[in-house]
């Protein structure tokens, strides 16, 4: 019996975009569609089936250590970067601005998908959301070349709304349109003895 269930949360993809090059700035670029493989999304600089640690997982490894590439994907959604938008006092919240690969509307409260979920598209890509995608100052700095001011406080302003990151289960095609569909394993409580 399988432990990953298609649920009845669905959204659509309103944009794909991809960082030919992070060193030159954080911003990504829209295209029209995205190729996938088990790399991550063709052109993109987080490409790769491995990447070096880094401070989001300084408690684990030492900086710079090889380790599986599970940032492949960077995914926002619509809903969440109007209220982030709001709470910063600006009209928006562009993907590209934040780094992101995908924007996606429909799915509620995406920042909270639980690990292990699945999305589904409709040419077969299946990526495997790791985590939130935990706000840094980086999107902040580009924000304020837009609306001077007004990124500083990004980082506390996104929390629990800055979208999620994945990586690539199933290869094939992304457009603009998409629909996508969840898939979650089930709901529980690690029962720790503290």
């Amino acid at each position: 019996m399988t432990v990953l269930n298609p649920t009845n949360v669905s959204g659509s993809v309103v944009s794909t975009l991809i960082n030919p090059d992070r060193a030159a700035s954080l911003a990504s670029v829209y295209c029209d569609g995205v190729d996938v493989d088990f790399s991550g999304l063709a052109n993109d600089s987080h490409a790769g089936l491995v990447r070096a640690a880094c401070v989001r997982v300084k408690h684990q490894y030492i900086e710079g250590t090889k380790i599986r590439n599970t940032r492949q994907v960077s995914i926002v959604s619509t809903e969440e970067l109007l209220e982030v938008a709001q709470k910063l006092d600006i009209p928006e919240v562009k993907p590209e601005w934040v780094g992101a690969n995908l924007l996606i509307k429909g799915i509620p409260h995406l920042t909270f998908l639980p690990p292990s979920s699945r999305l589904i598209f409709p040419s077969g890509v299946g990526l495997v959301v790791d985590m939130e995608n935990a706000p840094c100052a980086y999107p902040g700095e580009v924000i304020d070349k837009h609306h001077p001011g007004r990124g500083a406080s990004f980082a506390r302003t996104a929390v629990n709304r800055r979208g999620i990151t994945a990586w690539v289960e199933s290869e094939g095609r992304i457009e603009v349109g998409d629909k996508v569909i969840v898939h979650m394993p089930p709901a529980r409580r690690y029962p720790r003895d503290e």
